[in-house]
């Protein structure tokens, strides 16, 4: 490869796309290409320890020396304006060009916008990049009242943040529950209860109508009930967006993202695309997903560079995520969109329990409230696809883990 390998965003996946090829013995150029002035950093810590702490810093995915040492190519601060197919190379804005044999779109996603009344005042804001969790950071320290537009789970991250801080915080969700689309109703059921405990206001099926300024300065929220709320910061947090308009541009085939196949190969076979972007048939599931995790960017990212450096292989990783809200470490694994039979272990009024899915007799997924044991072996059960009976659950830890090492020791055999 003349030309080297061309990757599009310097978040989780495309850093480690860039260490994964040099991991598999790829020598040709790597050009690593970030619309940030900022050294790629850890984004989960944003909403979290760096927004409460004044003297907190971005946590470095990898320092400067590694990129140097590599013959990484970091172009940090760049714009991509469009990739020409019959060229094979990128386009930038600074009118500099960059050719490829190979490419890697890695470019994310990004909050989806809020399409109200008073969205441009002073003190509206979202959580994508580490300037704006300065941002908040900042004017967080300054006021007394929050609004949180969303009960997913950034919001709620940030809603606890902020509390433990001393603001007043409110969060606002147009769903009947909490973290609707991720965990079962029981989880929501708790999430919001230990919430609450912690003095935050949660108003479930209701929107916001408006906000209201001062001065160009945010000065209240009007709910779709018609209380007015005070706030002298909102953070909207209502989803996210993929970011498909280069792709779009240059004609690759979108479905809800960036289409790929088994390898992560988009419409056009030389061009990949990994992480929040990427839309693919998923093999654990036999559907659709676009999965927004970093454990699915860094798999994206290894097999991409598996395929590029020759080797065969279908992503088929088991999906997991996490979230710290409050005093709760929320994990889970699998996808439980088909679950219809659940069994529940641990004590939930001490805040350590697990949620296991079935579909039919089949174990899909678990999600633990501070049961990272649970979690652990859960990722290893399914990723052997071993689903005990729901009474081998029930019977504890020590249960599962014979039943796991029986059924190991049988396929093996």
């Amino acid at each position: 490869m003349k030309n080297g390998v061309v990757i599009v965003g310097a978040g989780h996946g495309g850093v480690q796309a860039a260490a994964s090829l040099r991991e598999e013995g790829f020598d040709g150029p790597i050009t690593l290409v970030g619309d940030e002035a900022e050294l790629p950093y850890h984004k989960p810590p944003l909403s979290k320890t760096f927004i409460k702490d004044p003297a907190a810093q971005p946590q470095m995915l990898r320092a400067e020396i590694f990129y140097n040492n590599n013959k990484i190519d970091l172009r940090l601060g760049s714009s991509v304006e469009c990739i020409d197919l019959a060229g094979k190379r990128l386009d930038l804005g600074d009118g500099s060009h960059i050719p490829f044999d190979a490419a890697i779109l890695a470019t994310g996603s990004r909050p989806r916008e809020l399409k109200l009344a008073g969205s441009e005042l002073a003190g509206v804001l979202s959580l994508r990049s580490v300037a704006d969790a300065r941002v908040i950071r900042d004017l967080s320290a300054k006021v007394e009242d929050v609004v949180i537009l969303g009960g997913g789970f950034i919001g709620l991250e940030i809603a606890a943040t902020l509390t433990l801080g001393g603001r007043r915080v409110t969060v606002v969700e147009a769903q009947d529950r909490l973290l609707g689309r991720a965990v079962a109703p029981s989880i929501s059921a708790h999430v919001r209860q230990r919430l609450e405990a912690m003095g935050i206001r949660i108003l479930t099926q209701t929107t916001i109508e408006r906000l209201e300024g001062e001065n160009g300065r945010l000065s209240g929220a009007l709910t779709s009930r018609g209380e007015r709320l005070p706030a002298q910061m909102a953070i909207i947090g209502i989803g996210v967006v993929p970011n498909v308009e280069l792709a779009q541009a240059a004609g690759l085939k979108l479905a809800n993202g960036i289409w790929v196949d088994g390898q992560l190969r988009s419409s056009q076979p030389e061009i990949f695309a990994i992480g929040d972007v990427a839309s693919y048939r998923h093999v654990f599931s036999n559907s659709d997903v676009r999965l927004e995790s970093v454990q699915n960017a860094t798999d994206h990212a290894k097999l991409t560079a598996r395929i590029i450096t020759g080797h065969e292989g279908h992503y088929d990783s088991v999906p997991w995520f996490w979230s710290d809200i409050g005093d709760m470490k929320l994990q889970m694994v699998g996808l439980a969109g088909t679950s219809d039979s659940n069994v529940v272990v641990g004590d939930v009024a001490d805040n350590k329990f697990s949620v296991y899915h079935y579909s039919g007799s089949r174990l899909i997924a678990i999600e633990s409230v501070n049961r990272p044991a649970d979690h652990m072996l859960g990722r290893k059960m399914l990723g052997a696809g071993f689903s005990p009976r729901p009474e081998i659950v029930e019977a504890g830890t020590d249960a599962l883990k014979a039943a796991l090492a029986d059924a190991q020791k049988v396929a093996a055999a």
